[in-house]
Protein backbone atom coordinates (compact mmCIF):
# COMPACT_ATOMS: atom_id res chain seq x y z
CA UNK A 1 0.00 0.00 0.00
CA UNK A 2 2.76 2.18 0.83
CA UNK A 3 4.66 1.20 -2.62
CA UNK A 4 1.26 2.52 -4.28
CA UNK A 5 0.85 5.72 -2.81
CA UNK A 6 4.54 6.23 -2.92
CA UNK A 7 4.02 5.75 -6.79
CA UNK A 8 1.61 8.59 -7.51
CA UNK A 9 2.70 10.68 -5.18
CA UNK A 10 6.24 11.16 -6.68
CA UNK A 11 4.07 11.57 -9.88
CA UNK A 12 1.82 14.51 -8.93
CA UNK A 13 -1.11 12.36 -8.92
CA UNK A 14 -3.75 14.00 -6.11
CA UNK A 15 -5.61 11.54 -4.48
CA UNK A 16 -9.58 11.95 -4.12
CA UNK A 17 -11.79 10.13 -1.83
CA UNK A 18 -14.34 8.53 -4.44
CA UNK A 19 -18.35 7.98 -2.55
CA UNK A 20 -18.57 4.25 -1.18
CA UNK A 21 -23.09 4.84 -1.31
CA UNK A 22 -23.83 5.73 -4.98
CA UNK A 23 -26.46 5.73 -7.23
CA UNK A 24 -24.76 5.41 -10.92
CA UNK A 25 -23.61 2.04 -11.58
CA UNK A 26 -20.27 1.39 -12.93
CA UNK A 27 -20.16 -2.35 -14.22
CA UNK A 28 -22.88 -5.12 -14.49
CA UNK A 29 -25.85 -4.27 -12.43
CA UNK A 30 -26.21 -7.72 -11.33
CA UNK A 31 -23.46 -7.59 -9.35
CA UNK A 32 -24.27 -4.92 -6.78
CA UNK A 33 -24.94 -4.81 -2.97
CA UNK A 34 -28.38 -2.26 -2.40
CA UNK A 35 -29.36 -0.28 0.28
CA UNK A 36 -32.84 1.58 0.86
CA UNK A 37 -31.57 5.70 1.03
CA UNK A 38 -33.75 7.63 2.71
CA UNK A 39 -36.26 8.95 0.24
CA UNK A 40 -34.58 9.16 -2.79
CA UNK A 41 -34.94 5.25 -3.27
CA UNK A 42 -32.02 2.63 -3.87
CA UNK A 43 -28.61 3.47 -3.57
CA UNK A 44 -25.36 0.92 -4.39
CA UNK A 45 -22.29 -0.07 -2.43
CA UNK A 46 -19.57 1.06 -5.21
CA UNK A 47 -18.10 -1.44 -7.19
CA UNK A 48 -15.49 1.59 -8.55
CA UNK A 49 -14.62 5.17 -8.07
CA UNK A 50 -14.01 5.56 -11.83
CA UNK A 51 -17.00 7.80 -12.52
CA UNK A 52 -16.28 10.02 -10.25
CA UNK A 53 -13.03 9.84 -11.44
CA UNK A 54 -13.65 11.11 -14.25
CA UNK A 55 -15.00 14.34 -13.16
CA UNK A 56 -11.75 15.01 -10.96
CA UNK A 57 -9.56 13.85 -13.80
CA UNK A 58 -11.07 16.61 -16.01
CA UNK A 59 -10.32 19.85 -13.64
CA UNK A 60 -6.89 17.95 -11.86
CA UNK A 61 -5.71 16.17 -14.57
CA UNK A 62 -3.87 13.30 -12.89
CA UNK A 63 -5.86 11.92 -10.06
CA UNK A 64 -6.48 8.26 -8.19
CA UNK A 65 -8.49 6.94 -5.36
CA UNK A 66 -7.99 3.62 -3.41
CA UNK A 67 -10.70 2.46 -0.38
CA UNK A 68 -12.97 -1.04 -0.35
CA UNK A 69 -14.92 -1.38 -3.41
CA UNK A 70 -18.09 -4.22 -3.31
CA UNK A 71 -18.95 -6.87 -5.85
CA UNK A 72 -21.78 -8.90 -5.52
CA UNK A 73 -20.79 -11.65 -7.89
CA UNK A 74 -22.04 -15.27 -6.84
CA UNK A 75 -18.37 -16.68 -7.65
CA UNK A 76 -16.58 -18.65 -5.18
CA UNK A 77 -12.99 -18.67 -6.53
CA UNK A 78 -9.69 -18.59 -5.07
CA UNK A 79 -9.45 -15.00 -7.23
CA UNK A 80 -13.23 -13.63 -5.63
CA UNK A 81 -13.62 -11.49 -2.65
CA UNK A 82 -17.32 -9.80 -2.20
CA UNK A 83 -15.23 -6.86 -0.59
CA UNK A 84 -11.59 -5.89 -1.55
CA UNK A 85 -9.22 -2.80 -1.92
CA UNK A 86 -8.48 -1.62 -4.99
CA UNK A 87 -6.37 1.76 -6.29
CA UNK A 88 -7.26 3.59 -9.42
CA UNK A 89 -5.35 6.14 -11.60
CA UNK A 90 -7.50 8.77 -14.17
CA UNK A 91 -5.76 10.32 -16.12
CA UNK A 92 -6.71 13.36 -18.75
CA UNK A 93 -5.47 13.06 -22.42
CA UNK A 94 -4.32 9.49 -21.75
CA UNK A 95 -4.75 7.48 -24.43
CA UNK A 96 -4.09 3.51 -24.44
CA UNK A 97 -0.58 3.22 -25.24
CA UNK A 98 -0.13 5.54 -22.17
CA UNK A 99 -2.02 3.53 -20.05
CA UNK A 100 -0.20 0.49 -20.59
CA UNK A 101 2.97 2.47 -19.60
CA UNK A 102 1.71 3.58 -16.23
CA UNK A 103 -0.04 0.11 -15.56
CA UNK A 104 3.82 -1.55 -16.23
CA UNK A 105 5.51 1.24 -14.76
CA UNK A 106 2.96 0.97 -11.53
CA UNK A 107 3.59 -2.75 -11.21
CA UNK A 108 7.07 -2.64 -11.87
CA UNK A 109 7.82 0.00 -8.73
CA UNK A 110 5.81 -1.91 -6.48
CA UNK A 111 7.43 -4.83 -6.95
CA UNK A 112 11.09 -2.86 -6.36
CA UNK A 113 9.70 -1.37 -3.32
CA UNK A 114 8.36 -4.89 -1.76
CA UNK A 115 11.36 -6.62 -2.70
CA UNK A 116 13.48 -3.49 -0.98
CA UNK A 117 11.30 -3.35 2.06
CA UNK A 118 10.33 -6.62 2.89
CA UNK A 119 12.31 -9.61 1.47
CA UNK A 120 12.74 -11.03 5.00
CA UNK A 121 8.92 -11.33 5.06
CA UNK A 122 8.90 -13.26 1.77
CA UNK A 123 11.35 -15.44 2.99
CA UNK A 124 9.50 -16.18 5.79
CA UNK A 125 6.83 -17.15 3.47
CA UNK A 126 9.45 -19.15 1.15
CA UNK A 127 8.54 -16.97 -1.80
CA UNK A 128 10.81 -17.71 -4.25
CA UNK A 129 11.56 -13.95 -4.65
CA UNK A 130 13.77 -14.96 -7.96
CA UNK A 131 10.53 -14.96 -9.44
CA UNK A 132 10.10 -11.61 -8.77
CA UNK A 133 13.72 -9.37 -9.14
CA UNK A 134 13.39 -9.08 -13.24
CA UNK A 135 9.82 -7.87 -13.35
CA UNK A 136 10.73 -4.35 -14.86
CA UNK A 137 8.99 -2.86 -18.32
CA UNK A 138 8.67 -3.34 -20.95
CA UNK A 139 6.04 -6.54 -20.41
CA UNK A 140 4.49 -8.72 -23.13
CA UNK A 141 1.38 -7.05 -25.17
CA UNK A 142 -0.54 -9.15 -26.84
CA UNK A 143 -4.20 -8.38 -28.46
CA UNK A 144 -7.12 -10.27 -27.92
CA UNK A 145 -7.01 -11.84 -31.17
CA UNK A 146 -3.30 -12.73 -30.22
CA UNK A 147 -4.21 -14.26 -27.38
CA UNK A 148 -7.37 -16.20 -28.68
CA UNK A 149 -4.83 -17.84 -31.28
CA UNK A 150 -1.87 -18.78 -28.57
CA UNK A 151 -5.14 -20.01 -26.38
CA UNK A 152 -6.29 -22.47 -29.33
CA UNK A 153 -2.68 -23.47 -30.43
CA UNK A 154 -2.68 -24.57 -26.76
CA UNK A 155 -5.60 -26.37 -26.49
CA UNK A 156 -7.73 -24.24 -24.33
CA UNK A 157 -11.46 -23.39 -25.19
CA UNK A 158 -12.37 -20.21 -26.33
CA UNK A 159 -14.71 -18.47 -28.91
CA UNK A 160 -13.66 -15.23 -30.53
CA UNK A 161 -16.31 -12.90 -28.41
CA UNK A 162 -16.07 -14.66 -24.93
CA UNK A 163 -14.56 -13.42 -22.13
CA UNK A 164 -11.51 -14.68 -20.51
CA UNK A 165 -12.08 -16.81 -17.56
CA UNK A 166 -9.83 -18.21 -15.29
CA UNK A 167 -8.51 -21.30 -17.60
CA UNK A 168 -7.56 -18.45 -20.01
CA UNK A 169 -5.96 -16.44 -18.17
CA UNK A 170 -4.03 -19.35 -16.10
CA UNK A 171 -2.93 -20.32 -19.74
CA UNK A 172 -1.56 -17.18 -20.57
CA UNK A 173 0.22 -15.89 -17.22
CA UNK A 174 1.67 -19.24 -17.01
CA UNK A 175 3.22 -18.97 -20.66
CA UNK A 176 5.54 -16.14 -19.45
CA UNK A 177 7.52 -14.74 -16.61
CA UNK A 178 6.57 -10.92 -17.11
CA UNK A 179 3.02 -10.26 -16.39
CA UNK A 180 1.30 -9.38 -19.73
CA UNK A 181 -0.93 -7.05 -20.70
CA UNK A 182 -3.96 -8.00 -23.04
CA UNK A 183 -5.75 -5.17 -24.93
CA UNK A 184 -8.32 -4.65 -27.38
CA UNK A 185 -11.53 -7.11 -25.95
CA UNK A 186 -14.41 -7.83 -28.12
CA UNK A 187 -16.79 -4.44 -27.26
CA UNK A 188 -19.84 -6.50 -26.35
CA UNK A 189 -18.25 -7.75 -23.09
CA UNK A 190 -16.62 -4.30 -21.59
CA UNK A 191 -18.11 -1.93 -20.04
CA UNK A 192 -20.78 0.37 -21.31
CA UNK A 193 -18.16 3.63 -20.76
CA UNK A 194 -15.65 1.63 -22.91
CA UNK A 195 -14.30 4.09 -25.89
CA UNK A 196 -14.21 1.72 -29.28
CA UNK A 197 -11.42 1.16 -31.30
CA UNK A 198 -11.59 3.17 -34.49
CA UNK A 199 -10.22 1.13 -36.57
CA UNK A 200 -12.49 -1.33 -35.57
CA UNK A 201 -15.35 -0.95 -33.97
CA UNK A 202 -15.74 -4.79 -32.57
CA UNK A 203 -13.03 -3.91 -30.15
CA UNK A 204 -12.57 -1.62 -27.38
CA UNK A 205 -9.83 0.19 -26.75
CA UNK A 206 -9.16 -1.29 -23.34
CA UNK A 207 -6.53 -3.73 -21.55
CA UNK A 208 -6.01 -6.58 -18.81
CA UNK A 209 -2.96 -7.12 -17.18
CA UNK A 210 -2.18 -10.84 -16.20
CA UNK A 211 0.29 -11.61 -13.78
CA UNK A 212 2.24 -14.61 -13.82
CA UNK A 213 2.73 -17.94 -12.93
CA UNK A 214 -1.38 -18.06 -12.96
CA UNK A 215 -2.18 -15.30 -10.44
CA UNK A 216 -4.54 -13.86 -13.04
CA UNK A 217 -5.67 -10.38 -13.58
CA UNK A 218 -4.62 -7.87 -11.42
CA UNK A 219 -5.64 -4.45 -13.48
CA UNK A 220 -8.23 -3.66 -15.67
CA UNK A 221 -9.02 -0.49 -17.52
CA UNK A 222 -8.61 1.40 -20.34
CA UNK A 223 -9.78 4.59 -22.34
CA UNK A 224 -13.04 5.81 -21.67
CA UNK A 225 -15.82 7.09 -24.07
CA UNK A 226 -15.45 10.56 -24.48
CA UNK A 227 -18.12 11.36 -27.29
CA UNK A 228 -21.86 12.46 -25.92
CA UNK A 229 -23.62 10.55 -28.41
CA UNK A 230 -21.75 7.51 -28.45
CA UNK A 231 -21.79 7.12 -24.93
CA UNK A 232 -25.55 7.98 -24.55
CA UNK A 233 -26.38 5.43 -26.93
CA UNK A 234 -23.55 2.36 -25.38
CA UNK A 235 -26.27 3.41 -21.41
CA UNK A 236 -29.22 2.81 -23.60
CA UNK A 237 -27.84 -0.78 -25.07
CA UNK A 238 -26.81 -1.92 -21.98
CA UNK A 239 -30.25 -0.92 -20.58
CA UNK A 240 -28.96 1.29 -17.79
CA UNK A 241 -31.21 4.12 -16.22
CA UNK A 242 -30.06 7.18 -17.94
CA UNK A 243 -31.26 9.79 -15.53
CA UNK A 244 -28.81 7.90 -13.15
CA UNK A 245 -26.00 9.11 -15.23
CA UNK A 246 -27.06 12.54 -16.43
CA UNK A 247 -24.12 14.23 -14.45
CA UNK A 248 -21.85 11.77 -15.94
CA UNK A 249 -22.91 12.69 -19.32
CA UNK A 250 -22.48 16.51 -18.42
CA UNK A 251 -18.73 15.57 -18.13
CA UNK A 252 -18.85 14.98 -22.12
CA UNK A 253 -22.03 17.75 -22.90
CA UNK A 254 -20.05 20.63 -21.86
CA UNK A 255 -16.58 19.72 -23.58
CA UNK A 256 -14.20 16.68 -22.80
CA UNK A 257 -10.51 15.42 -23.99
CA UNK A 258 -9.59 11.58 -24.44
CA UNK A 259 -9.03 10.39 -20.70
CA UNK A 260 -8.76 6.77 -19.24
CA UNK A 261 -7.38 5.00 -16.41
CA UNK A 262 -7.73 1.79 -14.88
CA UNK A 263 -7.80 0.07 -11.18
CA UNK A 264 -5.21 -2.95 -9.49
CA UNK A 265 -6.89 -4.98 -7.05
CA UNK A 266 -4.78 -4.97 -3.84
CA UNK A 267 -5.69 -8.30 -2.47
CA UNK A 268 -4.63 -10.23 -6.08
CA UNK A 269 -1.40 -8.39 -5.83
CA UNK A 270 -0.64 -9.34 -2.38
CA UNK A 271 -1.15 -12.92 -3.78
CA UNK A 272 0.62 -12.36 -6.54
CA UNK A 273 3.69 -11.34 -4.82
CA UNK A 274 3.54 -13.59 -1.74
CA UNK A 275 2.91 -16.79 -4.38
CA UNK A 276 -0.12 -17.37 -1.93
CA UNK A 277 -2.95 -19.57 -3.41
CA UNK A 278 -6.41 -18.38 -2.32
CA UNK A 279 -7.04 -14.72 -1.84
CA UNK A 280 -8.87 -15.31 1.34
CA UNK A 281 -4.99 -15.37 2.34
CA UNK A 282 -4.93 -11.73 1.84
CA UNK A 283 -7.58 -10.29 3.66
CA UNK A 284 -7.87 -10.84 7.57
CA UNK A 285 -11.10 -10.34 7.77
CA UNK A 286 -12.39 -11.68 3.98
CA UNK A 287 -16.15 -11.31 2.68
CA UNK A 288 -17.05 -13.85 -0.02
CA UNK A 289 -20.19 -16.05 -1.12
CA UNK A 290 -20.57 -17.97 2.11
CA UNK A 291 -18.36 -16.35 4.27
CA UNK A 292 -19.44 -12.69 6.36
CA UNK A 293 -18.52 -13.99 9.56
CA UNK A 294 -16.74 -12.64 11.91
Amino acid sequence: IQAMRDFFYQRGFVLVDTPLLTGAIGESAGNLFETDYFDLGKAYLAQTGQLYLEAAAAALGKVYCFGPTFRAEKSKTRRHLAEFWMVEPEVAFAQLDDLMALAENFVSFIIQQVLKNRRKELEVLEREVSRLENIAPPFPRLSYDEAVRFLRDKGVTIEWGDDFGAPQETAISEAHRLPVLVHRYPAQVKAFYMKKDPQNDKVALNVDMLAPEGAGEIIGGGQREDDLAKLEAAIAAHQLPKEAFEWYLDLRRYGSVPHGGFGLGLERTVAWICGTEHIRECAPFPRMLYRIYP
